[in-house]
């Protein structure tokens, strides 16, 4: 069947149009076929049980993929496309591996259809409580929660009753951030812990005395070699949850000089990537 572009009017230069095509489906079959080929890759891990007992998502190890990618990209595709579609490939090779589902609240569903698929299984709820309630009952495999802010009334500071270590925070959404964000728009909290990068930000649950100022809490951090990047005060000010660079465990020394403030870790997330690479200085 002859190209419609070698007898349209309209077209310019018909066969030079009817070989730009020819060749995008070539590439089209290229992408399929290799997108076929980590599919299958997926479906045998599964069916040979390499992951048996373990947990199929791992945040650490998707936030290295997408590094990678976006580290070495160039040309006119947009970054937040790369992103997009490398979301929906690992998205969809989570579910071959596992019976994979997400529990959030009205105003993350967006941020979890992006990240986790389109197909995949999504449970609304009205509360984080009924969020991370359906999670703990194990209905579904992770939760995502707005991310905690200064203030918030206790319905809304999820984070203080955060049962860690069964349940804590092992991801950020979006990964990739939109234009001049700073902060991630919400968390991931699962029944396991983060996966360990390069670049990681950890969480640390504080309960401070009446009247201690937020200077203090910083300096006592500073002290114990824990310098926090953010402090979030609970509404009531007698918890505070902090973000340090790196994951912390229970066990870290550092937390033996925060004692006072009863420290206790409810797990980190990789960085997410900025929306523009970041520039590389010019050589002197």
């Amino acid at each position: 069947m002859s190209d419609p572009a070698l007898t349209d009017p309209s077209v310019v230069q018909p066969l030079a149009l009817a070989a730009a095509r020819a060749e995008f489906d070539a590439i089209d079959n290229q992408v399929h076929d290799l997108l076929m080929r980590r599919a299958a890759l997926s479906a045998q891990l599964s069916a040979q049980g390499m992951k048996a007992g373990g947990a199929s998502f791992r945040p650490g190890r998707e936030a290295l993929i997408l590094r990678r990618l976006l580290a070495r990209h160039s040309g006119p595709m947009p970054r937040a496309t790369v992103a997009r579609l490398w979301r929906e490939v690992i998205a969809s090779s989570l579910r071959l591996q596992s019976a994979f589902s997400v529990a959030t609240m009205a105003g993350c569903e967006a941020l979890a259809r992006g990240h986790f698929g389109l197909d995949t299984p999504l449970r609304m709820h009205a509360t984080p409580a009924r969020v991370l309630s359906f999670l703990s009952a194990g209905e579904a495999s992770v939760a995502i929660l707005p991310s905690p802010a200064d203030g918030e009334p206790p319905e809304a500071a999820w984070w203080i009753s955060l049962d860690s270590p069964r349940l804590q925070v092992v991801g950020a959404l979006p990964f990739l951030m939109g234009p001049g964000q700073m902060l991630p728009s919400a968390l991931v909290v699962a029944p396991f812990g983060a996966d360990a990068t390069p670049r990681d930000r950890g969480l640390i649950r504080l309960e401070r005395a009446p009247n201690t100022s937020r200077d203090a809490l910083v300096s006592n951090l500073a002290a114990a070699g824990l310098a926090p990047l953010r402090v979030i005060l609970s509404a009531d000010g007698l918890r505070a949850l902090v973000e340090v660079e790196g994951l912390i465990t229970p066990e870290d020394p550092r937390l033996a000089g925060l004692a006072a403030l009863r420290p206790w870790p409810v797990g980190g997330y990789a960085e997410p990537e900025p929306e523009t690479p970041a520039t590389q200085a010019e050589p002197a």
